[in-house]
């Protein structure tokens, strides 16, 4: 199973349980070590993940975090763990901040099985960040986040690389949340920085004033603008073209991959991208593939009476195509991957037409 939906999987299971999980032990059991997991370290291998690990605090002997991960013999993550009904709070922040002072650690992790603050030692050695660099949270996942959460996987994991993408992700997510914060209320710094530019006059207090509105409504404009260019792009018909091919049997399909198709990491990479706008639709183990000659399939069921979509990845302009009603294909072009969340409602629209047929029968 793919990282992404091991971490789906998860979600799930916090969701259906997390109302009965109700002590720290529980929600360690339930929901922290399948994450450990899901990460590719052996849970059930001490020398790896080690539970209650001790990390003595000056005249504080015994003190223990709830799991250390060792790589190469030194604990590198330390994770301590609240109940999943925690609020978690700078209290917490601060007990992890003890333990990871005294350790050789340079990832900390807070979590109350849901919700995952990742902290290291960015501003000064030694000492943990006041600051998580990221924050994941599994009942309401960022898909672009999960490709930095893998770079802390055991297959993936290398210490100076992560350290690098946890200095880009803190002062990204800084910077983001101060232009949110000036995009509802722009200071007089940010609006004297902005019309700069526009405005050759002394920024007096006046002239501020004047043209703080202005710059809030351009800034709304600006996202506005960018949100209709991608709108547009979707919806652009002029590029698409509907394709009356008939839907290979079985047999065809079998004889096909006789013949050595070479299914390609960016084909599974869409396949995935299908599934995960398919999450919150239906079960994703539902949700298959089969590779043929002439493009790659992703049916419900294992069945090709069953097509959701197709990716013609084979050609220097790739594709997806969408199944309608009558079983006919309709492409559209993409640039990248992720335009394929540009098809999101078409996607369902097409896997709810077998299951509205189900109901109906």
């Amino acid at each position: 199973m793919d990282f992404i939906d091991q971490l789906q999987a998860l979600s799930a299971r916090i969701q259906k349980q997390i109302s009965i999980t109700t002590t720290e032990e529980a929600t360690k059991n339930a929901f922290v070590m399948p994450f450990i997991q899901a990460l590719g370290y052996d849970v059930f291998d001490p020398s790896e993940v080690i539970p209650e690990y001790t990390a003595d605090v000056g005249s504080k002997k015994g003190e223990k975090v709830d799991y250390a991960i060792s790589i190469e013999g030194q604990p590198t993550m330390l994770f301590e763990c609240k109940t999943c009904a925690a609020n978690l709070q700078e209290s917490h922040a601060a007990q992890l901040r003890r333990y990871f002072h005294v350790t050789e650690a340079r990832i900390g992790v807070l979590t109350n099985g849901a919700k995952y603050m990742f902290f290291s030692d960015l501003d000064e050695p030694n000492i943990m960040d006041s600051k998580p660099f990221m924050e994941i949270d599994l009942l309401d996942l960022e898909e672009q986040l999960v490709s930095e959460l893998k770079k802390l996987a055991k297959s993936t994991f290398e210490l100076d690389t992560m350290l690098s993408t946890a200095n880009n992700l803190k002062y990204s997510r800084e910077i983001k949340t101060y232009l949110d914060v000036q995009r509802l209320a722009p200071s007089s710094e940010f609006v004297k920085l902005v019309i700069s530019e526009a405005y050759p006059g002394p920024k007096t207090q006046q002239v501020v004033e004047q043209f703080t509105p202005i710059v809030k409504q351009a800034f709304s404009s600006l996202i506005s603008d960018r949100i209709n260019d991608r709108l547009k792009s979707a919806l652009d018909t002029n590029a698409e073209f509907v394709s009356q091919d008939p839907l290979p049997t079985t047999e065809e399909e079998k004889n096909v991959d006789e013949k050595g198709i070479v299914t390609t990491g960016e084909e599974l990479e869409g396949f995935y991208i299908v599934r995960a706008i398919l999450r919150n639709v239906i079960d994703i183990d539902r949700v298959t593939h089969r590779d043929t000659k002439s493009y790659f399939g992703i049916l419900l069921d294992d069945n090709n009476r069953k097509p959701i979509c197709r990716l013609h990845f084979n050609a220097r302009q790739k594709y997806i195509g969408i199944i309608d009603e009558g079983k006919n294909e309709t492409r559209h072009p993409i640039d990248s991957l992720s335009e394929i969340y540009n098809y999101t409602d078409l996607i369902r629209e097409s896997l709810l037409l077998y299951e509205d047929a189900e109901t109906a029968n």
